[in-house]
Order: structure tokens, then sequence, then C-alpha cells
């Protein structure tokens, strides 16, 4: 195992460790999340054509990704779905899933920050990018356009855990709030756990082997609440089975005590 840095960490829930900084916008009843179809139809275009060879380059070379179960997938082919996934790559984590189930278009939900970047804001929209709303009116356009998207049979990737982590190989703890969504539009859900798995002639080199699990439904048995919850601990589990196939750590995460100073934290 081959350990290059250590990291630090004292919120398993809310501590961020991207390298990017950069100050979010406010996603407010102003922003347009229900875009025209001159310009949805230049999102296919970029998103599923144009930029696919980047995404696959980048993904064979980078990480020799490899998915493992790829084929499930197909069983939801004719109807959207939602795909949860642990948050470890600032890049990667925004294809992963797209090529998983490419030619069905893929969506993600983010964060404010990754469209409040200068010159890119335009492009990471077109690849997929659905923000956070900053309010209530906001919310209601951005519910709306989920439904929309789920109902055109796309797939809409979540990364419950909210805050990368780079190559970390567990599953932080996660709420249960991301899985309203398929509760409430009565959708299946899959999981991809991207775990990090040796090679080479001396097993010291890196790459993603991810794996897909689903569909998963909710138990229309109890309420939404305690569905959504449910859902939440089915894929929860699945996803700490799956990442026990990591055996590779890139960056090893420790946790701290409030009382170690920031003069202690090595990154």
């Amino acid at each position: 195992m081959d350990t290059k840095k250590i990291i630090y960490y004292k919120d398993e829930l809310e501590d961020e460790f991207s390298e990017v900084k950069i100050k979010p916008r406010v996603i407010d009843e102003n922003y347009n999340y229900s875009k025209n179809p001159l310009w949805d139809f230049c999102s296919l275009i970029f998103q599923n054509i144009i930029s696919m060879p980047i995404k696959i380059l980048y993904a064979k070379i980078k990480f020799r990704l490899k998915y493992i179960g790829k084929e499930k997938l197909k069983k939801c082919k004719d109807t959207g779905y939602f795909i949860y996934g642990n948050h470890t790559q600032a890049f990667a984590d925004t294809f992963i899933p797209s090529l998983a189930n490419y030619p069905k278009r893929n969506f993600l939900i983010v964060n404010p920050e990754n469209i409040s970047m200068k010159g890119l804001k335009t492009i990471v929209e077109m690849l997929g990018a659905i923000p956070i709303p900053g309010n209530k009116v906001a919310m209601k356009k951005f519910l709306d356009e989920i439904e929309k998207k789920i109902n055109k049979k796309h797939s809409i990737t979540i990364y419950p855990e909210a805050h990368i982590w780079p190559y970390y190989t567990k599953i932080r703890p996660f709420k249960a709030v991301s899985f309203k969504y398929p509760v409430k539009l009565n959708k299946p859900t899959f999981c991809i756990t991207n775990t990090y798995q040796s090679y080479g002639k001396n097993n010291d080199k890196i790459k993603i082997v991810s794996y897909i699990d689903g569909p998963f439904f909710y138990n229309k048995k109890l309420t939404p609440k305690e569905a959504q919850q449910n859902l939440r601990d089915i894929i929860y589990n699945c996803m700490v089975e799956r990442s026990k196939n990591s055996n590779m750590e890139y960056i090893k995460y420790k946790r701290i005590s409030k009382e170690k100073t920031s003069d202690e934290i090595k990154i």
C-alpha cells in the first residue's frame, strides 16, 4: 500500500478537501433552470458527442477505469432513474456515471461552486450540471427541472456525501435528504461505488474500479420519510461493502481532535 500524503479531518459530513476554492454564486429565483430547445440540443451535442472522446481518454489514461455491473443499467433503459455515488474526484466524478450509461443522457446535481467559475459556467451547465437552489422559489424550479429530466428518461447523478475527499477509500456517512427524489417520483435508483485498486508489475499504480448495483426501489409500505431513510440505508450499506474492494490508499485520512492546531495538520 503506497500512501503519498496524509489529510487530517474533523467532520466527515462537512469537511471539504477540493483543491479548487471558488466563491459560489447565489442560485435564486433568477436562475434559469429550464433552457430553450436550441440550448438543450447544443447541450446534447456537447454532452454526448463532442466531450465523449475527452472523457474516455481521460478515464483510460489517468485511471484505467473499469466497470463491474454496467449491464444492470440496461434493466432501466426505458425510464429515468437516479444514480448515487461516492465523491472522490473533482473531474472524473462528472463523467464516470455518464460513460457507464451512455447513450442515455446523464445530469448531475451540483453545489453552486461548480457553475461559478468564470468562463466555464456555460460549459459546466452544458455538461449536465443542475445547481442546488438557494431559496424556496428557486427550489420549486429546481424540483420541476429534475422531474422534467426524469420524465424524459434521462438519469440524474447525486453525490450524497456532498464534499470531495480525493481518493478516499471508504464511504462517509450521508443524510437521507437526497433520497426524496426517487421516492417522490417513483423511480429506480442505482449506486456507483468507485474503488481504488493497485495494478502494475509491482502493484504500485492505481486504477479506479467502479461497481454498479441496482436497481433499487423504495418500499411503498412505508411513509415517504421512512421510505427515504430506508432507501438511503440500502444504498449506503451496499456502497460500504463495495468499498472494501479498495486495496490502494493513495491519500491517508486521519481524524483529529478539535484541540489539534492547524500547524499539526499535514496536507
